[in-house]
C-alpha cells in the first residue's frame, strides 16, 4: 500500500481536522511539512506529526518556492488564499487536496481548473457533504431509480442563527469583498449536492436574496457597538450576546479558539483571552453594529436539462441543519441530516418506506456529519487511480458547480434570469 506524503498549507481548523484523521491512517498519508503564519498553529503541527524544523515554513511562498516536499499539497488557506497557492503548487506538479470554495472569482475558479488539466495533476475539493453517510444514501437511492427521474426538489440549507452571527456577521466570513458571497462560502456546499443529485447540467439561473436583519437598522435603541461596553436594552436576552456565547459558554472551543486567533498562547484559550479578543476583534461586536455585507437570507432557482426545476433555500433564521424534498416520476423522496430515515413515498403501492440511514449530526463542529473522514478515505481512493465510487469529482466538475454559484450571484444583482452556457463559455467551459 502507497503511503502518500503531505504538506499542510493553512493549519486552521480545516487543516488541523483533516491532518488529524490523516494521522489515524499512517499506512496511507504521512504529513511531512507544514506552512502557517501562526507559530502556535506550525508548532501544534509539528509536535503532532513529529515534524522537524527544516519543514515548517511561516507562509506558503516560502514552502512553495522549493522544490516538490511531498505527494499532496493539502490547501486549507483561507478563502483569499486559495488561488495563488493553489496555482503555484499545481505547477510544481503537487495532487491537491483544496479547502472551499475553490478560489475567491469565476476568473480564478477556472484558472486553477484549466491549468490542472494542463499538468495533468488531481484536485480534490473539499464538498465534504458528498462524503456524509446521509446524502451518499440519498443518492444511492436515486441511482437505484427509487423514486425515477427527479423532475423538481426543493433544499433548504439552514445556517442556525448563532453560526451566522460566529461566521458570517462577526467572524472570517463577514465581507463578500475579503472571502466570496454566500453562497460559495457556505452554499457552494449544498449548489454541488443539488447538481450531483440531479446528474444533469445546470442550464438557467435565478436568485433572490439580501442582509435584512443583522444590519444598524435592527439596532435596539442605545445598543453599545461592543456586547461588553454594558447598557444594551436587551443584554439578559439577546441570543447574540457575544459574552454569553464566547466567555459564559467555557464548552463551546470551537467558538471560543476561533475568537482568540492570534491572541491564545495555548490550545485551550483563557478567560482572559477570550475576554480581549471581546474588547479588540470583531468578535465582540454588536451583531447590528459590526461591518458585515454579506446575505443572511438568499433563494436560487434552478432550471437543469430536461426541464427538471429546483429551488434551493439558505437563511440564517432557524437552529440549523440540512433538508432535501425530491419529487420523481416513480416517487417522492424526503431526508433531514438530522433524521435517522430517509422517507419515501412510491407512486405503484401506495407505500411509505422508512430508510435508515447513520444520523448526522449538523452542528457546526460535527466534522461535517462524517463527511470530513469520508473525504479524507476516498481521496485516497482517487489518488491511486484506481477510484470506483461515485462521489469524487474532478476540479473540472467542482468548478462548473461554483460557476452555477457565481451566475446566481450575477442573476441576484443584476435581478435577472442568467443563462449558464453562455455564463460557462465566459471562462473556457461547455455545460456538457
Amino acid at each position: 500500500m502507497k503511503q502518500y506524503s503531505v504538506i499542510l498549507i493553512g493549519a486552521g481548523s480545516r487543516g488541523m481536522a483533516y491532518t488529524k484523521i490523516m494521522k489515524n491512517c499512517p499506512d496511507k498519508f504521512k504529513v511531512v511539512a507544514v506552512a502557517d503564519p501562526i507559530k502556535s498553529r506550525r508548532e501544534f503541527i509539528c509536535r503532532e506529526h513529529n515534524i522537524g524544523e527544516e519543514m515548517c515554513f511561516s507562509s506558503w511562498a516560502e514552502a512553495l518556492s522549493l522544490p516538490k516536499l511531498a505527494d499532496v499539497a493539502l490547501i486549507c488557506t483561507m478563502d483569499n488564499e486559495h488561488y495563488e497557492p493553489a496555482m503555484r503548487a499545481i505547477e510544481l506538479g503537487y495532487d491537491i487536496l483544496l479547502e472551499k470554495p475553490v478560489a475567491q472569482t469565476a476568473k480564478e475558479c477556472a484558472d486553477i481548473a484549466l491549468l490542472a488539466e494542463k499538468k495533468e495533476v488531481k484536485v480534490l475539493v473539499c464538498h465534504v457533504l458528498r462524503y456524509t453517510p446521509f446524502y451518499k444514501k440519498v443518492k444511492e437511492l436515486l441511482l437505484a431509480d427509487t423514486i425515477g427521474d427527479v423532475m423538481s426538489a426543493m433544499a433548504v440549507e439552514a445556517v442556525g442563527h448563532t453560526h451566522q452571527s460566529h461566521s458570517y456577521v462577526r467572524g472570517n466570513w463577514h465581507s463578500e469583498e475579503e472571502t466570496t458571497p454566500m453562497l460559495l462560502a457556505k452554499s457552494c456546499h449544498d449548489i454541488d449536492i443539488i447538481q450531483w443529485l440531479l446528474g444533469k447540467p445546470c442550464k438557467k439561473v435565478q436568485s433572490f436574496g439580501k442582509l435584512s436583519y443583522f444590519c444598524a437598522d435592527n439596532a435596539p435603541v442605545g445598543a453599545p457597538v461592543r456586547c461588553i461596553d454594558g447598557g444594551c436594552p436587551i443584554e439578559a436576552t439577546c441570543p447574540y450576546n457575544c459574552k454569553k456565547l464566547y466567555y459564559d459558554d467555557k464548552n463551546n472551543q470551537w467558538f471560543r479558539k476561533a475568537s482568540t486567533r492570534g491572541i491564545a498562547k495555548g490550545e485551550i484559550p483563557t478567560d482572559d483571552e477570550v475576554m480581549e479578543a471581546l474588547k479588540t476583534t470583531d468578535y465582540g461586536l454588536c451583531v447590528f453594529h459590526a461591518n458585515n455585507n454579506v446575505v443572511d437570507h438568499q433563494v436560487v432557482n434552478m432550471e437543469f436539462e430536461g426541464g427538471a426545476t429546483v429551488s434551493f433555500t439558505m437563511n440564517a433564521f432557524n437552529r440549523g441543519g440540512r433538508y432535501i424534498r425530491l419529487f420523481g416520476t416513480k416517487g417522492e423522496l424526503y431526508a433531514y441530516a438530522g433524521d435517522d430515515n430517509i422517507t419515501i413515498f412510491t407512486f405503484e403501492d401506495e407505500k411509505i418506506q422508512k430508510i435508515p440511514i447513520p444520523k448526522a449530526d449538523e452542528s457546526i463542529t460535527s466534522g461535517h456529519g462524517g463527511g470530513d473522514m469520508g473525504i479524507v478515505g476516498e481521496f485516497y481512493d482517487y489518488l491511486g487511480g484506481n477510484y470506483i465510487g461515485f462521489c469524487a469529482a474532478d476540479i473540472n466538475t467542482s468548478v462548473k458547480n461554483h460557476l452555477i454559484g457565481f451566475a446566481a450571484e450575477k442573476a441576484r444583482r443584476a435581478g435577472m434570469v442568467e443563462d449558464v452556457d453562455t455564463f460557462f463559455a465566459l471562462y473556457g467551459f461547455t455545460n456538457r
